[in-house]
């Protein structure tokens, strides 16, 4: 089965500009196993999609604790340049948590022949679990790479993990570590 990498959220704003410190410091501990996979799936022949917030300033998001950030147009909203993203690779604007909504993602992986993702990235509770889940509610297989995912606290993190580490939906969506997806 062919898979994507999807790498949700690793903009600028969240690594390079210190928006927000409390996820910054564990945004850059994901760059070097996200690094790793991308490269991995490039040997494979498997697609790199880069799906980040794409926010319009004012958005009503920003109404709630979310603090202003990725706005579009704005260097903050681009991949961090510490990720390797290729010109091969896709990119794909969000406005909301899910790389889904709203966007042609599913389309293009369908004309991709994909049929599994690999979502890396950050915040494991919401923009990376929502991923998933819309991957998997629209006939994909999904995979939360473990070690290439973070929250804003360790116990978020794990808690979600645990959540699905073979629940209901197992083997649509599975966690795993980047040694385990490339060991497949």
């Amino acid at each position: 089965m062919k898979t994507a990498v999807l790498v949700i959220d690793m903009v600028k704003d969240n690594l390079e500009l210190s928006h927000f410190p409390q996820i910054a410091d564990r945004a850059k501990a994901l760059v070097e196993p996200i690094n790793r996979l991308i490269q991995e799936a490039r040997g494979r022949d498997w697609p790199v999609i880069f799906s980040t917030d794409s926010f319009l300033k004012g958005d009503a998001l920003f109404q709630a604790r979310m603090k202003e950030h990725s706005i579009r147009g704005t260097q903050g909203a681009e991949v961090s340049g510490l990720l390797e993203m290729e010109d091969g690779d896709m990119w794909v604007p969000k406005r909301r948590f899910s790389a889904f909504f709203k966007t042609d993602l599913d389309q293009t992986l369908r004309f991709m022949e994909v049929g599994r993702v690999a979502v890396c990235g950050i915040m494991t509770p919401y923009c990376i679990l929502t991923s998933a889940l819309d991957a998997v509610a629209q006939d994909f297989r999904a995979v939360i790479v473990e070690d290439a995912t973070t929250a804003y606290r360790d116990e978020a993190h794990q808690n979600c993990l645990e959540l699905y580490r073979n629940g209901p939906l197992y083997p649509l969506l599975e966690i795993k570590t980047v040694a385990e997806l490339m060991a497949e």
